[in-house]
């Protein structure tokens, strides 16, 4: 077994048995293994070991860069102590490889067809040192034949050892990924279907022979359906329609026109209800557009047109909305098809959106047709929803319990206060952050606090900031990379004296930062993440009522209470940190909320918190 380490930890043997069982055997197996049992060495080690010895792929798929540096760091590791030899490549995102000035702020479609008219006018010099037809040029060949000599190498090494010989990432990641045992990448490139047919044609892999490794897999189901969605929204086609006019397309701009009314027309029939968003059929919106030109035809035109500008310029919104058009001709079932308003910067902006609720409708013929899929995340319970969702025919589940000593963490519920639409009030408001900040007092070092919502975050801070001794970081609604370095950065420094970082759930700093140590001491969740069902969220309890008897749970329940554990998770991560973990609203000690916790965890619900931690902390 081609393991990194020296040592195992608690549970890992019986970790990489059942992944041995699975690739062995062509199965598939879903594991919920919390922070600590070093998923990414159990599950490399006998996949790897399968795939040298039965000639098969590894595709270990994660959307987070510091995951992509674990494995990389992981099969170094492997093939340093075992003197083994392979070849694994770490693929990003074309276009954030690519070596183009000012391809960043494309959009992911545009960015796909602009890259496609440069590759084929022959107006890619980084192509061209690559590639002249299809074979690799001498240049090529010598930098490819360089990161080989290398590998495993990370994205950056590829991007760097790109710019210096003038070629391609992209496609030099492709040549590499023909003889490559692993590849590091994003969820889409197995589960995005053009993206998927592309990339493993290119890199002459067949899903038949992949094991396919999915990390933080309770993003799955999300990122999936959001792979299989596409929207239209007003702003776009006022855009297509001012590039129809500086391209002198008087008929096009006659129909975009015409659009732009049908969106209109719908905005003011929501709006007279008082409403924010409706459902629209796929039939009435297309007899709509057929009024002015057949709704096929006009597809087809502004599809042809969007290659046409895009040979001229990077975007294309025209054919921003071809494919839109293109698309809402989907089916109906697994879908649904809503039109929604929301405040704008300069004007209301009107979005029609085609919405995928069901992921195993990509998901199941893949799994289906794949040697092996391996799932495992942190917060993959209860396993079973994950194998119903994603269409798994049968897949072995296992939950295993956290490998740190129960000691050294204490789980409090405060059913004090609530977040529950009915019960907000600024009386509430001051209820919270008056117990927030008894709570924060008696945690010695760094808090983290976790909201549901900015509008929540904001109303309690306006009390609590005043309520608290330790320096406050409060989270803000955007912000770029280097803003949220330089967030983290300053509340590290604090560790000694205590600061509190307050954020969303679902925001910034909710998932995917690791604070070990005495970096945190505490976290506290206020309130749960139940959002007030939108016309999705509803479409989706319906859907999954209708096909498991679980809506309920499915749709709404299970993956909110999922993402306040994935909050939870920042406070313990490794065998010697200790902390406190808060949940501070009533309704997580109500049994239907209750038995959404790991089965493992041992939870006190108490009115005395203070003195609970107190001791807690006088104990360390």
């Amino acid at each position: 077994m081609l393991f990194p380490h020296e040592k195992l930890r608690p549970s890992q043997q019986d970790f990489i048995d059942n992944v041995a069982t699975a690739v062995k055997t062509g199965k598939d197996t879903i594991i919920h293994a919390p922070t600590g049992m070093g998923k990414t060495a159990a599950a490399l080690a006998p996949a790897l070991t399968d795939a040298l010895e039965n000639d098969k792929t590894i595709f270990f798929l994660t959307s987070r860069h510091t995951q992509h540096e674990i494995a990389i760091k992981t099969l170094q590791d492997i093939k340093e102590r075992h003197g083994k030899q392979f070849q694994a490549v770490d693929i990003i995102g074309k276009k954030w490889m690519c070596l183009q000035p000012g391809v960043k702020r494309l959009l992911s479609g545009e960015f796909t067809e602009f890259c496609r008219t440069m590759r084929e006018d022959g107006k890619c010099d980084y192509y061209n040192n690559l590639k002249k037809g299809e074979k690799l040029t001498t240049h090529g060949k010598l930098a490819i034949e360089q990161l080989r000599q290398q590998s495993p190498t990370s994205n950056q090494k590829i991007i760097d050892t790109s710019k210096e010989h003038k070629i391609c990432p992209y496609y030099m990641s492709m040549e590499l990924a023909k003889k490559a045992k692993v590849v590091i990448g994003d969820y889409y490139y197995v589960f995005h279907p053009r993206i998927r047919e592309q990339f493993f044609a290119r890199s002459n892999n067949e899903l038949e022979d992949a094991i396919i490794i999915v990390d933080e897999a309770h993003n799955l189901p999300n990122r999936i359906k959001d792979l299989s969605s596409s929207r239209l929204t007003n702003i776009m086609v006022k855009r297509a329609l001012q590039e129809a006019k500086k391209q002198k397309l008087v008929e096009v701009e006659n129909h975009l026109v015409h659009l732009l009314g049908v969106l209109e027309q719908h905005r003011r029939a929501v709006t007279s209800r008082g409403e924010q968003e409706v459902h629209v059929t796929k039939e009435s919106f297309m007899e709509q557009v057929n009024a002015t030109r057949k709704y096929e035809g006009l597809v087809e035109e502004l599809l042809d047109i969007g290659d046409k500008v895009r040979e001229e310029q990077q975007v294309s919104y025209i054919g921003a909305v071809g494919g839109f058009l293109e698309a809402w001709t989907g089916d109906d079932e697994g879908f649904t098809r809503i039109l929604s308003l929301r405040k704008g910067l300069r004007e209301e902006v009107i979005t029609l959106s085609y919405r995928c609720l069901d992921p195993s409708l990509i998901a199941k013929p893949i799994i289906d047709q794949a040697h092996s899929m391996i799932l495992m995340s942190g917060t993959l319970t209860p396993t079973g929803m994950y194998r119903s969702v994603l269409g798994f025919s049968e897949a072995t589940e296992v939950e295993y319990p956290s490998p740190f000593p129960d000691k050294n963490r204490l789980n409090l519920i405060i059913p004090q206060t609530s977040t529950k639409y009915t019960s907000r009030s600024e009386e509430q408001y001051q209820n919270i952050a008056s117990v927030l900040g008894r709570t924060v007092a008696q945690i010695p070092g760094n808090v983290a606090v976790y909201f549901p919502s900015y509008y929540l975050l904001e109303q309690v801070n306006n009390h609590f900031q005043t309520l608290t001794k330790k320096t406050v970081f409060a989270e803000q609604r955007e912000m770029n990379t280097q803003e949220k370095q330089e967030f983290l950065d300053a509340f590290r420094k604090y560790k000694d004296s205590g600061a509190v970082l307050l954020g969303v759930i679902t925001g910034n700093f909710g998932e995917g930062i690791d604070l070990p140590g005495d970096e945190l001491q505490g976290v506290v969740i206020v309130g749960l993440p139940l959002q007030k069902p939108d016309l999705e969220t509803e479409a989706l309890i319906k859907y999954y009522d209708e096909k498991f008897g679980k809506g309920w749970d499915y749709g709404y329940l299970f993956p909110a209470f999922n993402k306040a554990l994935q909050s939870a998770g920042r406070c313990i991560r490794s065998e010697t940190d200790r902390g406190v973990i808060v949940f501070l609203d009533e309704r997580y000690a109500w049994p239907n909320y209750k038995r959404c916790f790991p089965k493992d965890w041992q939870i006190t619900i108490s009115l005395v918190y203070e003195k609970l931690m107190g001791k807690f902390f006088k104990e360390t």
